[in-house]
């Protein structure tokens, strides 16, 4: 019997695709419409602080590493972040929108729709060429940076801000202070462990 992975085993696409089940994860939940508009608001306000963190820390490391290792990596790397333009214009929209419009359901199946069709591109293309194309161990060092970039890095949707390097890397800190100092004033949740307190 194999050991399970610990952390300091897994490498770059392993915490990507956790963040995929996690984020999957709260679209099942959102989509059930179960639970008040406050609570559907709070989880919103989570699967978009995680995709903001998550889009940063891939456009940081991954799509950098994906221009060098993979023949179509610019390509590739560009309409990843296209996509991901996309997604944060949705989430942009929908943090003003009230959870009892119409259009918040809208927004949020647009969001959804965006976002599965990407992670189906990154598990089933991007990701079996990364690991293919990269060192374990550069992978497993993009782990942690990535991991890193994520406790740093901005929890709200900023489309207008860099999302290439080194602008992003530069600027990420000092947004995403500003962002959690936001957060922290607000009361807004931006994981699951912080939604779960606030309801005790």
């Amino acid at each position: 019997m194999s050991n399970p992975q610990t952390v300091d085993d897994q490498d770059v696409v392993d915490i990507l695709v956790t963040d995929h089940h996690e984020v999957e994860a709260l679209f099942v939940e959102l989509e059930t419409r179960q639970g008040t508009p406050e609570y559907r608001r709070q989880l919103v306000d989570v699967v978009i602080s995680e995709l903001v963190r998550h889009a940063i820390a891939e456009e940081a490391y991954v799509y950098p590493t994906a221009r060098k290792a993979l023949p179509d990596g610019d390509q590739i790397a560009e309409h990843e972040i296209a996509e991901h333009a996309d997604a944060e214009r949705t989430m942009k929209d929908l943090e003003s929108v009230d959870p009892s419009d119409p259009r918040f359901d809208e927004l949020l199946a647009h969001l959804t729709s965006t976002i599965r069709h990407h992670v189906q591109e990154e598990e089933n293309d991007l990701f079996p060429r990364l690991r293919a194309a990269t060192a374990r161990e550069e992978l497993v060092e993009l782990a942690g940076k990535v991991t890193a970039i994520k406790k740093i890095a901005p929890t709200r949707p900023h489309p207008s801000a860099p999302d290439r390097p080194p602008a992003n890397k530069l600027l990420a800190p000092g947004t995403g202070l500003v962002d959690r100092v936001r957060d922290a004033l607000s009361g807004r949740p931006t994981s699951m462990d912080e939604l779960r307190e606030g309801q005790h």
